[in-house]
């Protein structure tokens, strides 16, 4: 653990002099105006959150640390969240101490196990996975320090312990969750000597396939970050704000990616590919595939998996999955209608002229990839999202402990407020 502490100690001077010279040298400067309809909507596109681990553009997609994600699907997830907290990746030394300290934490305790075991046959993965979160709040060491009364400007050490605590652990906890529910619940324990991704892939016992470890070490990669503004991550800098500990914070997150408008939308996606695939008996061609679409937009439904609400071009994780399914020459029904809806669906949406991007994202392929390697159970797409997620989370959250955020508290208005100030 020291040596990552000792890594963030060095840059923090730097960041918090960057933050403090900023708010008072330009903090009254205005950047943005704001309208009625950014209120009513869901402040989209209204530049009010700090997020320094990644950004994503229109014309661009994702960077992590300035660094855009196709130049980072190399990387391991442990890699992946010492850049995001440190801003550099990892020297040899560092990394093979990221790997020790994983394993250090791995295994799940057993009153988790117990907690999970007792829950309802009928409990959403999801909830199964933000109670285990919850269940461990108890041995959190940012809640211990500040009972100490450690001082605010030392907080982020505990809040870095317990990063790597919850991480570690929500590998174990997600592949149980699988295990349990949907499997004989004969949980696979963690391999000492394996990387985080390598157990988690081995500890679900879906395949022993080298080309399912490397697919789930990249989609816990490209689903790790994703700016501060989406649901998951903004409730959990939200709750973090409050001083809430990481497992207050991520489990709270999580629960907003389990919403259907959030991280549910790679199963809308499958279940329309495997709608295509019945209804054609198999893959269709070209030309039936272009007027089966036609017809689900002209009778007003969408296209699901295409169009984003900030990209204006595909989004470079589905380039990412793309192009490893073309490397491991994955030919099965699913994969290969989303290779077809990738050469047909933009060229529809472009001549229908209502979408705002005809460009595909990330979910328009990451549930077939699960799919195809025999993760069938749809409902547990999602906690495989919030393994990944968790990263973004407790980055950001940390981020925000050591340059000492305030709390979130936005202003709201009532609707007769916002008549009156549009009327003004």
């Amino acid at each position: 653990m020291e040596f990552i502490k000792n890594k963030l100690a060095e840059v923090l001077p730097a960041v918090r002099e960057k933050r403090t010279t900023l708010l008072k040298d330009k903090g009254e400067v205005q950047i943005a105006g704001v309208t009625v309809e950014q209120v009513i909507g869901g402040m989209r596109g209204i530049p009010s959150v700090l997020c320094d681990t990644s950004s994503v553009s229109a014309d661009e997609g994702l960077r992590i640390r300035n660094i855009p994600i196709m130049e980072l699907t190399d990387q391991t997830p442990e890699e992946i969240f010492f850049l995001l907290v440190t801003g550099s990746k990892p020297n040899d030394a560092e990394r093979a101490q990221l790997k020790t300290l994983f394993s250090a934490h791995a295994e799940v305790p057993e009153y988790v196990i117990n907690v999970l075991k007792t829950m309802h046959k009928d409990s959403h993965p999801m909830a199964m996975l933000s109670t285990a979160l919850l269940a461990m709040e108890h041995e959190s060491a940012f809640r211990q320090a500040y009972e100490n009364g450690a001082g605010k400007e030392k907080l982020w050490e505990a809040t870095l312990e317990d990063s790597i605590m919850l991480l570690s652990r929500i590998t174990g906890i997600a592949a149980a969750i699988y295990r349990l529910k949907f499997k004989d619940g004969v949980l696979i324990q963690p391999d000492p000597n394996a990387d985080w991704s390598t157990n988690f892939a081995n500890m679900l016992g879906i395949s022993n396939d080298a080309a399912w470890m490397e697919l789930v070490r990249l989609y816990l990669v490209l689903h790790s970050d994703h700016e501060g503004g989406n649901v998951s991550a903004m409730t959990g800098l939200t709750v973090g704000s409050a001083l809430s500990d990481v497992f207050y914070a991520v489990s709270a997150g999580l629960n907003g990616l389990a919403g259907p408008l959030h991280g549910l939308a790679n199963q809308e996606v499958l279940h329309f590919i495997l709608e295509v695939q019945q209804h054609f008996n198999g893959v269709p061609s070209d030309e039936a595939l272009t007027q089966y679409c036609w017809d689900r937009l002209n009778s007003g439904r969408v296209i699901p998996g295409y169009g984003h609400g900030v990209l204006r071009v595909t989004d470079p994780r589905f380039t990412a999955f793309h192009k490893f399914a073309d490397d491991h020459n994955l030919t099965n029904d699913s994969i290969s209608i989303v290779k077809a809806m990738f050469r047909i669906v933009p060229g529809v949406l472009t001549e229908q002229g209502k979408a705002k991007s005809p460009w595909p994202n990330v979910d328009s392929i990451s549930g077939s990839l699960l799919y195809d390697f025999g993760m069938t159970e749809f409902s547990f797409y999602t906690v495989m999202f919030g393994v990944s997620r968790a990263m973004g989370i407790c980055s950001q959250i940390l981020f925000h402990r050591m340059v000492g955020s305030a709390i979130t508290r936005p202003k709201s208005l009532t609707l007769d407020q916002l008549v009156a100030a549009a009327n003004k």
